[in-house]
């Protein structure tokens, strides 16, 4: 089971990656689509944006924890012909 790490700087009401990404593809539907005013589609842009932000933030943290997990797992592979020399 993997456990989720909750970031200080990030609200308890954020949405996760996934819900992130749905909001954003909902935005560009409604923006190409031609669906909002002048006004409401500056605020879908910025909504948008904070959604990128925070999606970009949520990836970096998935990397990191990756590399901390490599460097704590992973070791160089050692073949058994290597070790009979």
């Amino acid at each position: 089971m993997v456990k989720r790490v909750s970031n200080p700087d990030t609200p308890a009401s954020a949405p996760t990656f996934e819900r992130a990404l749905a909001e954003l593809e909902e935005i560009v539907r409604k923006m190409e689509g031609g669906e909002l005013s002048l006004e409401d589609s500056l605020a879908a842009y910025r909504k948008g944006a904070e959604l990128v932000a925070h999606s970009r933030q949520l990836l970096a943290d998935a990397q990191q924890q990756v590399r901390i997990l490599e460097d704590q797992v992973l070791k160089p592979f050692e073949s058994a012909a290597a070790e009979d020399r």
